[in-house]
């Protein structure tokens, strides 16, 4: 089960970068993502990156937020520059597609 740390608080325009630190096996094997959710809406996917290194990211956090992965250490990071309020969340990470291995989150608010 992967293990989510990093989160707190920031103010507007600030950075962030939870780490998400997974079993070696299962790191090895599976994509890893982040997934937020704010009070009242629907889990959403925000970064993804393959065993390969290929990413994707929704649309809403391109150019602001970054998905690097260090195999060495099993782990994988969110960067999260320019935060906005609408970034509060509790943050998750999820070894592998479909129903894959989800982590306990971390919340992150966003507030002056």
């Amino acid at each position: 089960q992967p293990v989510e740390s990093g989160g707190g608080l920031v103010p507007p325009g600030g950075a962030l970068r939870p780490s998400c630190v997974a079993s070696g096996s299962i790191f090895r094997l599976y994509a890893m993502s982040w997934y937020r959710q704010a009070p009242g809406i629907q889990r959403e996917l925000v970064a993804r990156i393959n065993s390969g290194g290929s990413t994707n990211y929704a649309d809403s956090v391109k150019g602001r937020f970054t998905i690097p992965r260090d195999n060495a250490r099993n782990t994988v990071y969110l960067q999260k520059n320019s935060l906005e309020p609408e970034g509060t969340a509790v943050y998750y990470c999820k070894a592998g597609t479909g129903k894959g291995y989800w982590g306990q989150g971390t919340q992150v608010t966003v507030s002056s």
